[in-house]
């Protein structure tokens, strides 16, 4: 059967005339937008966790369909200082992680998406046994087509192919990296999965244009790269405390620098999780997406993720 509508609530028609009693989603399913819909219909609204059987990995309703290898990535700080135009005001880092595709993330919702097809058509589904660093610096410029107008930052290509948590260095002006960092120590990896949770959003809207409004200068810039310091210290000494800061700062001084990012109906979700988590922010260019939270407690109806560790020939 296929849904009337269209979008994350393509049912929502079908819902209202059917008239269901429950309407039940695994946790990588569950969004605000369908349980306001159940509410406002009278519809007992259930979220399941997933709990794989007898060692079996854990895997979603979409993954079921048709699993593609090809990580995705998640932006943790610093980013937007991939782009020339805001690391040109003050150099700075961005932090990624790689990620397993225990999910098929939503297009236009900031997981590099777009980046992750150029890598599927390039590679088809799978990272070939090569160097990350070199992978990377294939993607991006592939990603690129000559006399591209907007390039897409070089931190998706990063994130993608360079496995673990990873740091990278931008001098003022560069669409490169002139030096990494990485984690790749399984109990600091296992030690932030067990803290980040996300939830699914909506889709970044047809028109939207982070870049209509901004306000890019050297002391938000510095800020940003400052936040970005932060959490890394305290990831690598998994330290909550500082972590959280920087991460939280880092949002802070996106949305800073973009407002776009933000509108109201994403910020009455976050205050829906003030007292649930310590930091939080949005995936990728914001307007929708994913919100990502940090807590030490566990977020309900919120699902994980897993970070992709280095092979062992690396």
């Amino acid at each position: 059967t296929v849904n009337k509508g269209s979008g994350l609530l393509d049912f929502a028609e079908d819902m209202k005339e059917l008239g269901p009693d429950i309407f039940i989603v695994n946790e990588d399913g569950h969004s605000p937008e369908k349980e306001k819909l159940c509410k406002e219909l009278g519809i007992e609204y259930k979220v399941l966790k997933r709990i794989p059987h007898a060692n079996l990995p854990a895997r979603s309703t979409t993954s079921l369909r048709a699993i593609k290898p090809m990580p995705y990535r998640i932006d943790l700080a610093g980013t937007w200082i991939d782009q020339p135009y805001v690391s040109k005001y003050y150099p700075g880092a961005a932090i990624t992680a790689s990620l397993e595709p225990t999910i098929e993330f939503n297009e236009r919702s900031g997981m590099a998406t777009s980046t992750r097809k150029k890598a599927i058509e390039l590679w088809n589904d799978h990272l070939p046994l090569e160097k990350p660093e070199k992978l990377a610096k294939t993607l991006f410029r592939y990603d690129n087509d000559p006399g591209t107008t907007e390039v897409s930052g070089s931190q998706d290509s990063i994130g993608i192919t360079m496995p673990g948590i990873n740091k990278f260095f931008y001098d003022k002006g560069k669409y490169w990296p002139s030096r990494f960092e990485t984690i790749s120590d399984l109990k600091t990896i296992k030690w932030l999965e067990d803290r980040l949770y996300m939830l699914t959003l909506w889709p970044r809207p047809d028109g939207y244009n982070v870049l209509s409004d901004t306000c890019i200068n050297t002391e938000n810039v510095k800020k940003l790269a400052d936040a970005a310091e932060l959490a890394w210290e305290g990831l690598i000494n998994m330290d909550f405390e500082k972590f959280t800061d920087g991460f939280l700062n880092s949002f802070r001084s996106q949305v800073r620098m973009f407002p776009k990012m933000m509108n109201p109906e994403i910020q009455k979700i976050i205050d829906q999780y003030h007292d649930k988590a310590k930091a939080w922010k949005l995936s990728g260019a914001g307007g929708g997406g994913y919100l990502i939270l940090i807590s030490e407690k566990e977020i309900p109806n919120a699902f994980r993720i897993k970070i992709r560790v280095k092979d062992f020939w690396i």
